[in-house]
């Protein structure tokens, strides 16, 4: 079964349509959809009952405050049920139609892909956004070396026993590439067109991600020179 989690917060009107589509996208594959409500203060609720009431294979995991991306991501991987877990936001802008794709691109790759990662072409945020995150993400590859050019996207798989084993920090999902190679997988990616936006307005703002993320790379930074030994395990049978 695959997992898929949405986190999200006020995003009722974009859930509305989101749902139609993972459903879609998905009707092939045996699946649940989590989403996680990081402190809704609008209609989310209704929306995820009026799915439930109708049998969909949708659970709403509710955060009684606002705690953040990173925390929503990690309540519904850790909750969920399924061998993979994959990811989208809950705005919209990410399309569930490559949701088959990441997983099949992950399965292909198998054992030694931990990650399959959306990378957005045709971007529809506005200029000083692109410029932005076109600079963070160039600094953050170089330091990391992680081969990633669009750690933004939101559409990612990987198998829930890897999420399992990463560390967990505020910001964390930024940088689940480096961390997945740090851990000795590998990590590919897919090519994704970015959708516009059809309701409300982003919860994260510019400032607010460059002056946390400075931090936060060299966090990760350390924490990937801080584990150079990586041995191979085998239970050896005794009797």
């Amino acid at each position: 079964m695959i997992s898929i989690v949405i986190p999200c917060r006020n995003e009722a009107d974009n859930l509305a349509f989101l749902l139609d589509e993972i459903a879609r996208a998905m009707a092939a594959m045996e699946h649940e959809v989590i989403v996680v409500d990081d402190g809704s203060t609008d209609a989310t609720a209704t929306v995820l009952a009026d799915r439930a009431s109708n049998d969909a294979p949708v659970r709403h995991l509710r955060h009684d405050r606002s705690a953040g991306q990173s925390a929503a991501l990690r309540t519904g991987m850790i909750a969920a049920r399924g061998a993979i877990v994959a990811t989208l936001d809950g705005d919209g802008q990410n399309d569930p139609a490559y949701l088959p794709l990441l997983v099949a691109r992950l399965e292909e790759g198998r054992p030694a892909t931990g990650l399959v990662a959306g990378h957005r072409i045709g971007r529809t945020d506005t200029r000083m956004k692109q410029i932005s995150s076109r600079f963070a993400n160039g600094i953050r590859s170089r330091l990391l070396a992680d081969d990633t050019h669009d750690s933004g996207c939101g559409l990612k798989a990987l198998p829930t026993e890897v999420f399992r084993r990463l560390p967990y920090f505020d910001g964390w999902h930024r940088y689940l590439p480096a961390l997945v190679l740090r851990e000795g997988y590998r990590v590919a990616h897919v090519d994704v067109i970015d959708r516009e936006r059809r309701y409300g307005r982003s919860n994260y703002g510019i400032l607010d991600r460059g002056l946390r993320g400075v931090l936060d790379l060299f966090g990760v930074w350390w924490l990937r020179r801080r584990m150079r030994v990586r041995p191979k395990v085998e239970e050896v049978a005794h009797g």
